[in-house]
């Protein structure tokens, strides 16, 4: 018997402390819950600022006119290096593509004819192989230089080639790779 009363004890005691503990966490949600519902932040937690936004920027901008600087250094003043040219590239025939092959698609869906009748009536229009060749290359170059600059990223990625002659090399390889593919892409 006295075993049985010890966990009795015992089990009182913990239920005795969750309701306590019960209690105590109702109250401090629902004190969370009415400062969360009410109009706006208490007086007492309010800090006032020194300044406005509007007045921190009428003094950037009165400061900004008295030193006649520019706004924010400008692509002119900058040497232009091949990665800063490819980086811009590399973004521009991604937006590119991504706008070529939604254009595409939505041709695709609206054309009132197949593929095959859109090709036979470019090839009637008799265009030389030059034309043709150049077209092809046009199109293929984005995807190509893209793809080649692409794994560049990636092996970037993995932690190699940030040294700037490894990242001038790169970049050399990507746009001979890029070239030669695109060639070879275009002549078949």
């Amino acid at each position: 018997m006295e075993v049985v009363e010890i966990w009795k004890r015992a089990a009182l005691r913990s239920t005795a402390k969750l309701g306590v503990q019960r209690d105590e966490l109702r109250c401090v949600a629902r004190r969370c819950l009415l400062a969360r519902l009410s109009p706006g932040p208490s007086v007492h937690h309010v800090v006032p600022m020194a300044t406005t936004a509007k007045e921190e920027m009428a003094r950037f901008w009165e400061k900004n006119t008295k030193s006649s600087r520019p706004l924010s250094p400008h692509i002119s003043i900058y040497k232009w290096s091949l990665p800063m040219a490819m980086s811009i590239t590399h973004r521009g025939t991604g937006v590119a593509l991504s706008l070529g092959v939604s254009l595409f698609s939505l041709a695709a869906l609206l054309l009132p004819e197949q593929f095959p009748h859109y090709v036979a009536v470019v090839k009637s229009l008799s265009l030389s192989p030059a034309l043709i060749y150049s077209a092809k290359f046009a199109l293929v170059f984005p995807l190509s230089y893209h793809t080649w600059n692409g794994i560049r990223h990636l092996v970037w990625d993995m932690g190699k080639g940030f040294k700037l002659s490894q990242v001038e090399q790169s970049g050399v390889v990507v746009l001979i790779l890029t070239l030669l593919s695109s060639a070879a892409i275009a002549a078949m």
